[in-house]
């Protein structure tokens, strides 16, 4: 029955995704900031933490990367989430009530359009998370405001959902990591992405040498993001995501060469892939 740490209030997307990757045994356990779920990991007062670090709309989650370099966690699971946003109000309240609208600036984003035709003029207010946006409503028991949050939300606070699948695209995707602190070690019949962190020199083609040996091995590059190498300005870290494992002999060449053309490079995890939800 491990403990997982994830950000946010029960009802979150990551909680989900938890259940999702652990099954019904798993212990969420709710954390203020994604700081904290890392430090708690890396600390061990949790056994596993989740984070989400990307988005198939609104792209990556930058502060879960920068976190993913300050801590020694490895990647040890992923998982994908549909998301799917729900308009959840007070018990009897009807649509044309609502003036205000609480939730995570994501869900607010990734359902602009389908407010403005159900609800004109509303107000759009960030906070923290979408399960805490729920449990605001319910706390300040106001009529003249809802949550965008999930169906488990509702069902957990109690409160009914006003208009279901509100999101602007249905092609709504969250990608979760598992944090451990001991890296995976996958059989070798499973298919297995592994996640890395580069930095290169800063002179002409340095960045091309470093994808070619992937690229001349055939193996499949599944995403890249740049970050502010910290110290050194106008310098970035590279992660980067390759389907197969670190242990398969053409990608333990293909980072050897990495390492060749690179000032440093660290192996995130390499871990079972996750299979995109029904």
């Amino acid at each position: 029955m491990p403990t997982v740490a994830f950000q946010g209030e029960a009802g979150a997307y990551s909680e989900q995704a938890a259940f999702d990757f652990f099954g019904g045994q798993a212990q969420p356990q709710p954390r203020p900031t994604f700081d904290a779920v890392f430090a708690e990991t890396a600390s061990g007062t949790c056994d596993y933490g989740i984070v989400p670090v990307e988005n198939s709309l609104a792209g990556s989650v930058h502060r879960n990367y920068d976190l993913l370099m300050r801590h020694s966690l490895h990647i040890v699971g992923e998982v994908i989430v549909r998301v799917r946003h729900n308009l959840i109000a007070l018990p009897g309240v009807e649509l044309r009530e609502i003036q205000r609208v609480y939730s995570h600036w994501q869900a607010l984003d990734q359902c602009e359009k389908t407010l403005g035709r159900l609800l004109p003029g509303v107000e759009r207010v960030q906070v923290y998370d979408t399960a805490g946006a729920v449990k605001m409503v319910l706390e300040e028991q106001r009529r003249d405001t809802a949550a965008i949050a999930s169906k488990r939300a509702a069902e957990l606070y109690n409160l009914p959902i006003l208009r279901e699948g509100i999101e602007d695209d249905p092609t709504n995707f969250t990608r979760f990591v598992v944090l451990g602190r001991e890296p995976a070690s996958p059989p070798p019949a499973v298919p297995c992405k592994t996640s890395i962190v580069f930095a290169t020199r800063n002179t002409p083609g340095a960045l091309y040498k470093a994808l070619a040996a992937f690229a001349l091995r055939d193996i499949d590059l599944s995403k890249i993001e740049s970050r502010p190498l910290q110290g050194s300005p106008w310098e970035y870290l590279f992660y980067l995501d390759f389907i197969g494992n670190q242990t398969d002999e053409v990608c333990a060449h293909a980072l050897a060469q990495l390492r060749e053309f690179s000032t440093f490079v660290r192996v995130l995890g390499s871990y079972p892939r996750a299979n995109m939800p029904a």
